[in-house]
């Protein structure tokens, strides 16, 4: 029998932790909570979860820090979860590296989905596969592999969220085609999601931060229009 998925709760709320793990705990996945942002830090580590849900106002070192610290080291999924309703502190949640963005009060239902669907991105990098010709997407100085969800960028392996990832391999797909914001977040978000087009412009700038353009080519804003990974 495989493994259980091992997900971390973090929130300083115990009777909304302790639903979240009886939530999750029917779907069988493994859970631990944790109440502080230190702890969220040190179970991590020792805890190796494949998933963290993170409620931003925690004691000590908040939701967003503790983002912060561990996208330094890791592209473990990532939720937030929040009563912050406003786009600023979804677009900083995103910025910082999370995957989704959760608001408080929310439904049982809704939240399972999101873990699924975040879980289900993220599977190919923790359980790579020998690739075929067709998942590898090369350029120079630049290697895109979907298929062990891998980025070599000048011989160096990159450390990409998913669906950085997978918005890089699409655009770089298809090179000089221009896509809107919406047809990305259709593609690569689809249905399950329930975001706006910022979405696509904070992992657009994420994966900038990682790759500098090339003399031969480069991911590209098209102004009004979106983006489009540019072949010179």
């Amino acid at each position: 029998m495989a493994n259980k998925q091992r997900v971390l709760i973090v929130d300083d709320d115990a009777s909304i932790s302790e639903l979240i793990s009886i939530y999750l705990t029917k779907e069988c996945y493994e859970t631990k909570i944790v109440h502080d942002g230190e702890s969220a830090v040190a179970e991590y580590k020792s805890y190796s979860p494949d998933l963290i849900l993170l409620d931003l106002m925690l004691p000590g070192i908040d939701g967003y820090e503790v983002c912060r610290t561990i996208r330094k080291e890791s592209a473990v999924p990532i939720i937030m979860l929040s009563a912050k309703v406003e786009t600023f502190d979804k677009v900083l949640g995103l910025e910082l590296g999370a995957d989704d963005y959760i608001i408080k009060p929310f439904d049982a239902k809704e939240l399972i989905a999101r873990v699924k669907a975040v879980l289900r991105r993220s599977k190919p990098a923790a359980e790579p596969t020998v690739a075929k010709s067709d998942d590898i997407i090369s350029y120079p100085d630049l290697v895109i592999n979907i298929k062990n969800y891998s980025v070599t960028y000048k011989g160096e392996r990159l450390e990409m969220a998913p669906k950085e990832l997978e918005l890089l391999n699409f655009l770089a797909s298809s090179p000089n085609q221009v896509f809107t914001r919406e047809q990305l977040l259709d593609q690569i978000w689809g249905y399950e999601y329930i975001g706006d087009t910022r979405t696509v412009d904070v992992h657009i700038k994420r994966i900038r931060e990682k790759l500098a353009d090339s003399d031969y080519w480069a991911l590209s804003t098209v102004w009004g229009i979106g983006y489009k990974f540019e072949k010179k």
